[in-house]
């Protein structure tokens, strides 16, 4: 199984150009499988049945792990199940037994614009690392971008002329305009702060650690929580508390569905649907009339 593993990693990465993240989580979660399967002496695809898959994933919820998790486990295989169809190393697809547990979603808590301003005016502006976590922040709201998108960001992904950003970290890139703001931040960061935190001419990464490597999303993560702290934003905040807002906020200030839809890249406009109240022109002069931090 573990060449096969191999494979269908080879073509997730190489022929369908999945992002790396989701490469990572699927092989993760096969080789999760192949663990399990080896400690009952099953080495090969052939030998995997619908009572032992459905075993494993038994096993997981007995673990406590949680629905969301156990129903990425249970998409890993079965897309690994249709890669082996495909690739007509199986005939038959045990996985088809498999059905996800239903998740209970809980939308981000909303924040205000006023809780956003205070967030994003967190930062000393004084310092290396408030001037980097200030223009992170900034542009994470501005453009509604995943934090696996932003901290994937080049600097040749920045377009100051235009105030956009190119975002090529999913399989679905997309250019996105910023605001004033933003923009402003973007520009002494460039200018000044990255020089501070990068040695390195080869090194592309827009954001950076004081190693002048890349960002984590944990870094990030834990980054947004200490200054939501700090702003008195007693409630969970994330990441994707900025995107949430963001959308709503963009909505509220009359963008168009199919802006938002292009900027947070959804695939499907019921996905966007949410957020829709009411629409207006140019993609453009839409982000300039929506933008609140313009």
């Amino acid at each position: 199984m573990t060449e096969q593993i191999k494979e269908f990693v080879f073509y997730l990465s190489n022929i369908k150009k999945t992002s790396r993240n989701t490469v990572q989580s699927y092989e993760r979660d096969l080789n999760s499988l192949k663990e399990f399967l080896e400690k009952r002496d099953i080495y090969e695809v052939l030998d995997i049945t619908e009572d032992v898959l459905t075993e494993y994933i038994a096993g997981l919820t007995d673990q406590h792990f949680s629905a969301s998790t156990v129903s990425r486990h249970i998409s890993s295989i079965k897309a690994f199940y249709r890669y082996m169809i495909e690739n007509g190393d199986v005939s038959e697809d045990p996985s088809e037994i498999l059905k996800a547990p239903k998740i209970y979603r809980h939308e981000p808590r909303l924040l205000s614009m006023t809780e956003i301003n205070t967030l994003l005016d967190m930062p000393d502006v004084e310092t290396v690392k408030g001037q980097r976590d200030k223009t992170m922040l900034e542009l994470l709201y501005a453009t509604g971008m995943k934090v696996s998108e932003l901290i994937s960001l080049n600097v040749d992904d920045v377009d100051l002329g235009i105030s956009c950003v190119k975002c090529k970290a999913t399989r679905k890139p997309r250019i996105i305009p910023y605001g004033a703001k933003a923009s402003e931040q973007l520009m002494v960061y460039l200018s000044e702060t990255r020089k501070e935190l990068v040695d390195d001419d080869e090194n592309t990464l827009l954001f950076v650690n004081y190693q002048g490597l890349g960002m984590s999303r944990q870094g990030f993560w834990k980054m947004v929580k200490g200054y939501a702290r700090k702003a008195g934003i007693n409630e969970d905040i994330t990441p994707y508390s900025l995107r949430h807002s963001m959308a709503v906020h963009f909505m509220e200030n009359g963008a168009d569905i199919e802006m938002l839809q292009e900027m947070l890249g959804h695939s499907e406009k019921y996905t966007t649907q949410r957020y829709v109240q009411k629409k207006t022109n140019s993609f453009r002069e839409m982000y300039d009339k929506a933008n609140t931090r313009g």
